[in-house]
């Protein structure tokens, strides 16, 4: 069953700490969120694999954007 993680805020990617066919746990760190100038960690919302990662470094996301894919 996948599960889709989506941005719970707007603001531009400064780093991205996985990959496509990574292992995660929940709750590790998947990316950093520049916003307002704050940024703002972004935890994996469960236990996988990540099968796709829609975004990139310098990225520019609005609310409710497509991040990633887990299985």
């Amino acid at each position: 069953m996948s599960e889709k993680m989506l941005s719970p805020l707007s603001g531009k990617i400064i780093k991205l700490n996985t990959e496509s066919g990574a292992s995660v746990k929940e709750g590790d760190e998947i990316l950093l969120i520049e916003s307002m100038k704050m940024e703002t960690p972004i935890f994996a919302p469960c236990t996988g694999i990540v099968s796709s990662i829609n975004v990139k470094e310098g990225d520019n996301l609005e609310d409710d954007d497509l991040i990633a894919i887990f299985e």
